[in-house]
């Protein structure tokens, strides 16, 4: 006769060890959520001892009070001076008009040319109907193909940005019509951008002009000024322009 088989115990206790589980987990939440408000709490302190502190030396607060007075008499000094607003600093030039501008670059010119190789005719200046026209030539800024600011240059261009106006600047980058014969440049495009690109950087290293106030552009040998079928009218073409735009 065969031996009955006993039945297993089945537990009916698992359920425990994913409560628990859920328990840990939610006992690790609060904690985090409880450590993030005393960080919060601390920062709140932090802000206003520094709003206190700020208050305080302008004499709208007594020194040891950590709320606004509530009346005329109980804190705040009547007989003090308001702390005058500081305004940034400005450019030298910001708020020139473009004929102050031109006068200042034409003694500018003046003033250098001789200096660090530059010659009479380096840089120019033309009024249009856009604004006035600030003609940096090849000869006295970079060497051919390249895009490369000469160290002697360097000096003279100091000298502009110590006198740009405030308003919007675009610095334009032109070529002459011959095909590159460069490594580094596929084309008068890359050229003229990179060329454009360095002046524009330069000048905003070395003065305040506001970065968003300044655009630049490559038009490579389409915008020309002279006449491409002689070496005076391509030596005119190559050149960066800086336009201080109505």
């Amino acid at each position: 006769m065969s031996k009955k088989k006993k039945h297993e115990h089945v537990n009916h206790e698992r359920w425990l060890v994913s409560y628990a589980d859920f328990i840990t987990l939610l006992f690790a939440f609060f904690v985090v959520l409880f450590a993030s408000g005393q960080a919060d709490k601390k920062k709140q302190q932090k802000f206003a001892s520094a709003m206190q502190q700020a208050f305080s030396q302008m004499a709208l607060f007594e020194p040891h009070a950590k709320q606004p007075a509530l009346n005329d008499g109980s804190g705040a000094n009547p007989n003090a001076a308001p702390k005058p607003i500081e305004m940034p600093l400005q450019a030298e030039g910001a708020g020139d008009t473009p004929e102050r501008v031109r006068e200042k670059v034409e003694k500018l010119v003046e003033s250098e040319v001789g200096k660090g190789g530059l010659k009479k005719g380096d840089v120019t200046t033309t009024p249009t109907a856009e604004g006035l026209v600030l003609s940096l030539h090849e000869g006295g800024f970079f060497d051919s193909g390249s895009a490369a600011l000469k160290p002697a240059a360097t000096e003279t261009l100091k000298e502009i940005a110590g006198i740009l106006p405030g308003g919007q600047i675009r610095v334009e980058g032109h070529t002459d019509n011959l095909p590159m014969r460069s490594a580094m440049y596929a084309s008068n495009w890359e050229l003229s951008s990179a060329r454009a690109s360095a002046i524009a950087r330069f000048l905003l290293e070395h003065s305040s002009v506001n970065p968003s106030h300044l655009a630049v552009a490559g038009y490579a040998e389409f915008h020309p000024v002279a006449s491409n079928g002689t070496v005076e009218g391509r030596a005119a073409n190559r050149r960066v322009d800086v336009v201080f735009l109505k």
